[in-house]
């Protein structure tokens, strides 16, 4: 079977000798949820663009489910919704015909029961007939959804989707992608809240000054990268940490009261069950632990600031 995306030395170098891509390679599966991650001016709305057909590349091939975007471009794109990170929108156009038409440019026959439940599944039904221009900006950005959504393409372009949409808004549409994903469309996200990406990703990678730095099933990623905290509470505070635990590295706080413990999958320092066994060598009793993980956005932070 075919990629849903198949990205293959891809270059984009402007007039100007900006070189905004440099040679991507990136497949992306069937039913997953991708999520794109990178700072302002890294290539992702770029790499989405070209994909979509808007911007032209100066190299390498894409295609679409085993359709060449240049050679079997309707077909291509006709597989393929976007959801800008810019409103564009006719302002004059109620909700309801915005989507219809959207439908129509595909050649796809009118579907009245499908547009109603777009708008119902974005919580616009009680907008459907009202103008676009009275609209709030997070309920634009919902009709850009539905319009994308408006031919049933078989993948989902998301470049900053929850830019200006409340909390609750947001919930609703996540909960959306999730239904999305479920009936086995393929969605591409870029994201800068990037809990959301923790949270709803299969995949994930990180683009930066137009370069691929990774890409990662986010558990794997998560447990390759990820760094861990244990925080023990001790019971007598210690003035400094014995010598035979310098090995590992130890924080010792202002107080004297709390040890902690930074290590990752890939440090060469001994486990916590060692460490434990060498504090109750030493005496050195606490009365209580807990556990921090990275988060994903730390990760992403720690990847870019390698990168750059």
């Amino acid at each position: 079977m075919h990629p849903a995306i198949s990205i293959s030395g891809v270059s984009k170098t402007y007039a100007s000798g900006f070189s905004a891509l440099k040679h991507i390679d990136l497949d992306i599966r069937h039913g997953e949820i991708f999520a794109l991650l990178g700072p302002n001016g890294a290539g992702k709305t770029t790499l989405i663009s070209i994909v979509c057909g808007i911007v032209n590349r100066s190299s390498g091939t894409v295609s679409v489910n085993g359709n060449d975007i240049d050679r079997d471009y309707r077909m291509a794109r006709s597989l393929i919704g976007l959801v800008p990170q810019e409103l564009t929108v006719e302002s004059f156009e109620t909700v309801r015909s915005a989507l219809t038409f959207s439908r129509g440019l595909f050649g796809k026959p009118a579907n009245p029961a499908l547009i109603e439940k777009i708008l119902k599944d974005l919580s616009l039904w009680d907008k459907r007939d009202a103008k676009i221009i009275t609209l709030s900006g997070g309920m634009k950005r919902r009709v850009m959804i539905g319009k994308a959504l408006a031919h049933e393409p078989e993948i989902l372009f998301l470049d900053e989707p929850s830019a200006g949409v409340d909390v609750e808004l947001r919930q609703d549409m996540w909960a959306m992608v999730r239904r999305l994903r479920e009936s086995g469309v393929t969605i591409i996200l870029t994201t800068h809240y990037i809990e959301e990406a923790e949270e709803m990703a299969d995949r994930v990678g990180v683009i930066n000054r137009g370069e691929i730095v990774l890409v990662e099933n986010k558990e794997e990623l998560m447990r390759k990268l990820g760094r861990k905290q244990l925080r023990l509470e001790l019971r007598q505070p210690l003035d400094a940490v014995p010598q035979a635990l310098a090995g590992y590295g130890l924080e010792l706080s202002a107080d004297g009261g709390l040890l902690t413990y930074t290590y990752d999958n890939q440090s060469e320092r001994p486990g916590v069950a060692s460490l434990l066994r060498d504090l109750a060598t030493e005496g050195i009793a606490f009365r209580d632990l807990d556990t921090l993980n990275s988060s994903l956005e730390e990760i992403f932070v720690n990847l870019v600031r390698k990168a750059s």
